[in-house]
């Protein structure tokens, strides 16, 4: 193995943990703002009032995407197993 691969292989998981990872940031982000606005406009600054709602969206989340996660975790380990006998 050369280095070009290793960065390759390296360069590709690094996409892949950002690919599976940004949905649930992405709705941890929305619901953070949507509550951080609702607190402002009424004035609650109640901790758990933000804390809940995202920990049970997020979790919503991973449950509905969880095919397309596992997919995708797939489909680059048979990638990368597939192509260990070539560049050996």
């Amino acid at each position: 193995m050369n280095v070009d691969l290793a960065v390759e292989i390296t360069r590709q998981a690094i996409l892949l943990a950002v690919i599976v990872g940004a949905p649930v940031m992405l709705v941890a982000m929305l619901v953070g703002l949507v509550i951080s606005l609702f607190q402002a406009v009424t004035q609650l600054q109640d901790q758990t009032l933000s804390f809940v709602p995202k920990i049970l969206l997020m979790v919503g989340t991973v449950v509905v995407l969880l095919p397309w996660l596992i997919g995708q975790v797939v489909d680059y380990t048979h990638e990368l197993w597939t192509n260990i006998p070539l560049n050996l």
